[in-house]
């Protein structure tokens, strides 16, 4: 009876003072999740290092993510098949597999690919601002024609291999904290890239919401974080020695950007 009264003490003050108080699942509930990744190089965790040895050139690392969610979480089974340089089209045919009516998670984080964000990038260092605005310009305008229907094809398939999950759509962190004296490309390009990853992100999140999935959206927690910023960088910037980790997240880009985000929406 006592507890019974500090409970409801505890709801009136919250709601006093206008605090919103969620209860915990318990830890059993996730305990017993089946968990399967799914997805591109930023769920694989290119960028972030200690890339498992099975994992090739899909680079997967066990600072990704879905790899730090399994050793907080500890589910009853775990497997990532996300893959650096996957698309839609590659998780239909060869990630989809691993799902089962058994599974209860999944994750997954798809889209930059196929609209070519490495080609965007490439272009916009190497041919300045006004041929990177045009490229931008063109994967904006294919992922408004396209994009859609792609995801739409994506998490079918998923409803269709492990109709008993929980899904969660997880987006992409916005590349440049603007207004900041910044060397390398032009405010003009930094700022358009930031609006055709926002532009990604945004479609993402609408066709997870109309697939009845939850959306994960990063870009909130890596503000102070981005290229340009005065904070500690959680993305590689442009890294000649080794382009593919260029615009992905590091380590602590994973665990203190990604990671939180995904842990809150997925449970």
């Amino acid at each position: 009876m006592r507890r019974t009264r500090l409970v409801s003490l505890a709801l009136s003050l919250a709601t006093a003072f206008g605090v919103s108080l969620t209860m915990a699942a318990p830890a059993q509930a996730a305990a017993t999740d089946r968990y399967v990744a799914l997805g591109d190089s930023y769920a694989s965790g290119v960028g972030a290092g200690s890339y498992t040895s099975e994992s090739g050139s899909c680079q997967r690392s066990t600072n990704a993510y879905p790899a730090l969610y399994a050793a907080n979480i500890k589910p009853a089974s775990y497997r990532s098949v996300a893959c650096s340089g996957a698309t839609t089209t590659s998780v239909i045919n060869t990630q989809l597999s691993a799902l089962s009516s058994t599974t209860t998670l999944v994750s997954v984080t798809v889209g930059g690919n196929d609209v070519g964000f490495a080609n965007i990038m490439s272009t916009c260092v190497l041919q300045g601002t006004t041929q990177c605005v045009a490229a931008v310009q063109a994967a904006q305008d294919k992922a408004r024609a396209q994009l859609p229907g792609l995801l739409r094809n994506v998490y079918n398939g998923i409803k269709t291999r492990a109709p008993n999950a929980r899904v969660v759509v997880v987006g992409y962190p916005v590349f440049y904290q603007l207004g900041t004296v910044c060397a390398g490309l032009s405010a003009t390009s930094r700022t358009k890239i930031n609006e055709g990853i926002n532009l990604v992100d945004d479609i993402t999140r609408s066709a997870a919401v109309a697939a009845g999935f939850k959306f994960a959206d990063v870009r909130a927690q890596f503000v102070g974080h981005q290229l340009c910023s005065y904070g500690t960088k959680w993305l590689h910037a442009l890294n000649f020695a080794s382009l593919g980790v260029s615009y992905h997240p590091t380590a602590a880009g994973q665990s203190g950007g990604y990671y939180p985000v995904f842990r809150s929406v997925a449970g």
